[in-house]
């Protein structure tokens, strides 16, 4: 059984909603979970050393990462460079992570370079979002091709490919950078999802 801690940053829910069916499904597999936002464990702080096991997820905003998302990363660098890392990116198609380009761009600015990554598909809500959020949205979904009723809600996420990343992240081991082969606990995996919430084949924004 592993210990495993759910760390998220949600900008209108759908991120959170996606934390806890990674978090659901770590509980359901047997293991024990924590879930909580980075910004909660900011204020509150982290028993680090309590879990086997980090799995983090934010989403993108505009074709850019939340600055209190950068900050947490740059904070706790030590804490999840000791782990083996996983980024899960949220788009509206099966983008790899090779092929997405706000993956990529996180990973060239982000202080913290996880070493496994995910694609993952958002979703588009207009009616959940703030007035500018959407305004801001619909231009570039009219740019892309994309759906710009200002009623759209369209669920783009793949909820068993969500739980399949969570059975992932459960067989995450550690990897020393001076060895070939894997070592397993006490050290422990960290596994990063990016929640990339574009519109289907073209979006660029997230909630």
């Amino acid at each position: 059984m592993k210990s495993v801690l759910v760390l998220y940053h949600s900008r209108s829910g759908h991120t959170a909603r996606v934390a806890r069916r990674i978090w659901e499904t770590v509980i359901a597999e047997g293991n024990q979970a924590d879930m909580m936002s980075v910004m909660e464990a900011d204020r509150e702080g982290v028993q680090w050393d309590k879990y086997d096991l980090f799995i983090v997820g934010c989403p993108v905003l505009y074709g850019t990462y939340p600055k209190v998302f950068y900050s947490f990363l740059a904070k706790h660098k030590n804490e999840l460079d000791a782990k083996p890392h996983s980024v899960v990116a949220r788009t509206p198609i099966k983008a790899t992570p090779e092929g997405n380009r706000y993956m990529q761009k996180f990973l060239q600015n982000s202080p913290w370079k996880p070493r496994d990554v995910k694609c993952i598909a958002g979703k588009v809500d207009y009616p959940n979002w703030g007035w500018l959020d959407a305004k801001m949205i619909q231009l570039i979904m009219k740019m892309t091709k994309g759906p710009t009723s200002m009623d759209a809600v369209i669920d783009y996420t793949d909820w068993e490919d969500v739980k399949s990343y969570a059975r992932h992240c459960l067989t995450l081991t550690f990897l020393s950078q001076d060895a070939k082969s894997p070592k397993v606990a006490p050290l422990r995996a960290t596994s990063f999802v990016y929640n990339n919430s574009l519109c289907i084949r073209k979006q660029d924004l997230q909630q």
